[in-house]
């Protein structure tokens, strides 16, 4: 079911954040580009690579558990063990997971290692979330919008500068999913690295690599209009629901999982 196949060859020229990511969490997928940009930022870059990848499973099994059963996960990256749809497919057999990557070399892992469920499914389109309308159409074949559906942004909108509006293509996007749908969502910050904010963007600006932290005030609007659900707006460590309280350790993630409300909802309120 794979869809969208570029036709040009993997750029191994160019670093690619996903591929910069594979290599922050111990992976081999990646390129001398990618490992000379990996390697000149922060060595808390690692660490907060593998929070953020935490944060993601467990806000995956916990949508899965409340009845979540499509998934949408765009800037999917390589995959690495367990996957969103491993995780969501161990407590959901049947969930279907639809994984969108502008990075050709993504595509030929998916093909590979997506494997799914036999009783669920899993596809996975070339797309850029620069072109939200595109991935929402792609995206229509597999997944039914007309019931809930996870949306996952995991370390993705802060490679979107300011001029590429990152707010309006969220609401685009969210702006498809009927009530009782969520978007999971993680955006890197210097909030709690200040002192690591000129080394992170220089090491990605060296590598042509668009690069938007921003502040916990500055995340807020990704979430306009959506019950956060609790404990709301956080840092990866700190979202947890039945699970024991992960450790508590700076982060360079903001990180929050937020319903899509039925007709009449006031903002102002978490839910639980």
């Amino acid at each position: 079911m794979t869809a969208g196949i570029p036709s040009s060859r993997i750029d191994t020229s160019k670093p690619h954040p996903a591929r910069v990511y594979d290599w922050l969490l111990g992976g081999k997928d990646n390129y001398p580009v990618d490992q000379e940009v990996a390697e000149k930022l922060p060595a808390e870059a690692r660490a907060n690579a593998a929070r953020n990848r935490a944060f993601m499973h467990r806000a995956s099994a916990w949508l899965a558990g409340q009845g979540v059963d499509q998934f949408l996960d765009i800037g999917t990256g390589i995959p690495t063990a367990p996957n969103l749809h491993q995780i969501v497919q161990a407590v959901t057999p049947s969930a279907q997971v639809v994984y969108a990557d502008n990075d050709p070399i993504v595509l030929r892992h998916a093909e590979a290692l997506l494997v799914s469920h036999p009783d669920g499914a899993t596809d996975y389109m070339h797309a850029d979330v620069r072109q939200p309308e595109a991935i929402l159409e792609q995206a229509g074949k597999l997944l039914d919008f007309t019931r809930p559906v996870a949306l996952s942004l995991i370390a993705l909108m802060h490679f979107l500068p300011d001029e590429q509006d990152p707010y309006s293509i969220t609401r685009t996007l969210v702006g498809a999913l009927p009530p009782g749908s969520y978007l999971v969502l993680s955006h890197g910050t210097a909030d709690q690295h200040p002192e690591l904010k000129q080394e992170t963007e220089t090491a990605y600006k060296k590598g042509a690599i668009s690069l938007r932290m921003r502040t916990r005030a500055e995340v807020e609007p990704f979430f306009e209009g959506l019950e956060l659900v609790e404990p709301g707006l956080v840092t990866a460590p700190e979202w947890y629901r039945e699970e024991p309280a992960p450790v508590y350790e700076r982060s360079g993630f903001y990180v929050g999982v937020a319903r899509v409300p039925q007709p009449g909802w006031f903002p102002g309120r978490q839910v639980s």
